[in-house]
């Protein structure tokens, strides 16, 4: 009897010695040509494929240690920059406070010089004004030093007076005693 034909599905339970031998050589062949042919080929993918990811992995850690590092330098270069803006901001606030200093040293010394040119101005002005009132003054005493005189005496003695003054034009100044 066959297996199939004894009962359905027994065969499949009831051990049976040869075909369990059968099966064991079958298993060992099969197991000898995957470790023979497929097996190395499929090693190999593994190891290929394991060796990629090692890498991949490396090459992520080179590039995250780069990374940082180029970070670290941006944060060294960026206060730097910070560091070189808040000295030029310094120095313009420097240079802002000099140039108002020289800037209201000018406005006075400006100012200062003003002052005597406007007390110069000043000075020569009462001088010519003092001056012109002297004139004036001398030009209205004698005028009026005329008057009086014309007044006060006849015309006689008005020529005398006067022959007297363009001899004390030529001979010097008479006392006002010597008139008579």
């Amino acid at each position: 009897m066959t297996p199939f034909a004894s009962s359905s599905g027994s065969f499949l339970i009831s051990p049976n010695v040869g075909l369990m031998i059968w099966t064991l050589v079958v298993f060992a062949i099969s197991v000898f040509i995957l470790n023979r042919s497929v097996y190395p080929r499929i090693r190999d993918a593994l190891d290929r494929r394991q060796h990629a990811i090692e890498e991949s992995i490396d090459s992520q850690e080179r590039l995250r240690a780069e990374a940082e590092q180029v970070l670290s330098e941006y944060r060294d270069q960026l206060a730097q920059a910070r560091m070189q803006a808040e000295g030029v901001v310094t120095r313009a606030r420097e240079a802002g406070k000099e140039h108002e200093r020289e800037t209201l040293a000018e406005a006075r010394e400006r100012r200062e010089k003003m002052l005597e040119q406007t007390k110069h101005d000043i000075e020569v002005e009462t001088r010519r004004a003092l001056e012109q009132i002297r004139k004036e003054v001398a030009t209205l005493t004698v005028l009026a030093t005329e008057k009086v005189m014309r007044k006060a005496l006849s015309p006689e003695r008005q020529r005398k007076l006067s022959r007297r003054r363009s001899g004390a034009r030529l001979h010097g100044p008479r006392r006002v005693g010597e008139l008579k």
